[in-house]
């Protein structure tokens, strides 16, 4: 967003009186740990993958006996309470079993505050795990895979096959966890926070070390359920990788550090003063950028605007969880791969610098993405070193068939 929109159009929170919610808190905690800190999970820290026995009487444990109160991030912890006066942790469950490898848990954090003119505020806070299969319906199979790889998520360090941010995390499972079709099992991390209104937005747990804590202590604990544990369970010692820059909102033509991809020019000068792009990870695996137009309470809008999510996977068992979506033929006349163009998705798999690679752009329906897809898809093969997917035809604008 430029200096030149107006306050309300910036869709952060009005100044005045207004709850602190726990993320706020949990930031100033997480605030000094260096972008270099390790995460080390210790067995006696999470205090349950030494123990086979779940649920644990008399105890405070949530997520099939994964968490331990007062241990790890903060939100185990009373920092977790932001409000003064009632507080309460609950937890609601289902463990997955060796007979139904499936699994899903809710630890919510709710407290209240009384101000002094009587007013009250309330934190409303969700964790939400699910151990299972990515959803079967392409549509929805691409919308779940990029809520938690796309965006500002980073890859899991010591190759763990997943992604993670300060409010989601997904890790895939060993092969020997896969459903009896063949499909991966993953575990999914996301935290939520009811605000205003009743607005649901993602929350910031303390940072992405916390969100790996909880990913890694929870996918443990649910293997062990299922059964497919391995002997050696998932562990993360080396430093997070970090953003390669923040939130740029005067992106230019080359958004995301893509050669070409304007987007600006193709939206009215109102909503091109809102546009903010987001460049993910850029690595030989993996590459990722988001484009938004920023809520406008002005005109009644109660959260951003998507333009575009769009990325590139190498990594086999994340590659995986796309299998079958990307169909048997090519998308399109002259296009390499086999993928499909529907609205508000475009998908391709093919082989680039010798490994299956799958491209995918998420849009709205109503808006045109067709161009924006082959802008990347150009300029990804051309950074790996690989024949370019689309077909060469006269230059034509971002966002435009061609």
């Amino acid at each position: 967003m430029t200096g030149e929109s107006a306050p309300e159009d910036t869709g952060r929170p009005q100044e005045g009186k207004r709850f602190i919610r726990v993320r706020q808190r949990l930031r100033t905690r997480r605030g000094a740990l260096a972008a270099t800190t390790v995460v080390t999970l210790l067995a006696a820290g999470l205090g349950t993958w030494a123990t086979d026995t779940w649920p644990f009487e008399g105890r405070d444990r949530y997520c099939w006996g994964a968490w331990e109160r007062d241990s790890g991030p903060g939100i185990l912890g009373d920092e977790a309470f932001d409000g003064d006066d009632a507080h309460r942790r609950t937890a609601e469950e289902t463990a997955p079993t060796r007979a139904r490898p499936q699994g899903r848990c809710v630890l919510a954090v709710r407290s209240e505050h009384t101000f002094s003119d009587g007013d009250k505020g309330i934190q409303d806070t969700r964790v939400t795990v699910t151990y299972g299969p990515a959803p079967e319906r392409a549509a929805a199979r691409l919308e779940w895979f990029t809520t938690f790889v796309g965006g500002r998520a980073m890859p899991l360090p010591e190759g763990l096959p997943g992604a993670v941010d300060g409010s989601h995390g997904l890790l895939v499972l060993p092969e020997r966890c896969d459903t009896r079709d063949g499909r991966p099992t993953a575990v999914t991390l996301r935290a939520d926070e009811k605000g205003p209104d009743d607005v649901i937005g993602g929350t910031d747990l303390g940072g992405a070390d916390a969100a790996v804590e909880l990913l890694l202590a929870a996918a443990e604990q649910g293997m062990r359920a299922a059964g497919c544990a391995p002997a050696e369970p998932p562990r993360v010692t080396s430093p997070l990788l970090r953003l390669p820059e923040k939130d740029d909102t005067r992106p230019s033509s080359a958004v995301c550090r893509i050669p070409g991809l304007d987007v600006a020019s193709g939206l009215g000068k109102e909503a091109a003063l809102r546009l903010v792009a987001q460049t993910g990870a850029v690595t030989r695996d993996r590459q990722a950028c988001s484009v938004r137009i920023g809520r406008s309470p002005r005109l009644g809008e109660r959260e951003d605007t998507r333009v575009f999510d769009a990325l590139m996977i190498r990594e086999p068992r994340l590659g995986a969880l796309l299998d079958g979506v990307t169909g048997s033929r090519p998308p399109a006349r002259g296009w390499r791969g086999t993928g499909v163009f529907a609205a508000g998705h475009q998908v391709v798999r093919a082989r680039c610098a010798g490994r299956p690679t799958t491209f995918l752009m998420l849009g709205s329906p109503a808006r045109d993405t067709e161009g924006y897809f082959t802008t990347f898809t150009d300029a990804v093969t051309r950074r790996l070193g690989c024949a370019p997917l689309a077909p060469k035809t006269p230059a034509a604008t971002p966002g435009e068939h061609r």
